[in-house]
């Protein structure tokens, strides 16, 4: 009987380690993935700030799913490929920016993620010749379609240029 009693406990205490360790490794996994998928959003917001410094509409648009809403500051939103590309060709027709952009948070869940971040720098007014202080906080919702993030709904709004 205590015998039975020790393989008992000494089967219970292998079993109990065991599932400790299988989810010390789920946990590690996934602490992985979700380093491997900000990076990939990360990389995402680099192009979209490759977008804006050098007024590629193209590449914007590129960026965003099929069905994606840019809501600038100030103007309609920009529903769809169409009309997120004019949107961003007309506003790179009016101006230059020349901004550092800031990733102050990447949280994921699933295919769905959103990051929140700041901008600041100058703007090129074309039709003043003038450039003024440019600041901004943003706000974008991402969708994972085919194994690849895309902006799903981008807006932003003007904050105080720091001085």
């Amino acid at each position: 009987m205590k015998r039975n009693l020790i393989y008992a406990i000494t089967l219970v205490t292998l079993v109990s380690c065991n599932e400790k360790r299988n989810q010390e490794n789920l946990t590690h996994k996934t602490e992985i993935m979700q380093k491997e998928e900000t990076q990939k959003i990360e990389t995402l917001l680099s192009e979209y700030k490759k977008s804006l410094l050098t007024s590629n509409a193209i590449l914007a648009k590129s960026l965003y799913t099929k069905d994606g809403i840019f809501m600038p500051t100030d103007a309609p939103s920009a529903i769809g490929h169409e009309n997120i590309l004019k949107s961003y060709e007309f506003i790179f027709s009016q101006i230059q920016l020349d901004i550092e952009f800031y990733i102050e948070e990447i949280k994921i869940d699933g295919n769905l993620a959103f990051a929140t971040t700041s901008s600041k720098g100058n703007v090129l007014i074309h039709a003043l010749g003038k450039k003024m202080p440019e600041a901004n906080r943003e706000l974008f919702i991402f969708e994972k379609l085919d194994n690849e993030w895309k902006i799903a709904r981008y807006m932003f709004n003007k904050t105080e240029p720091k001085k």
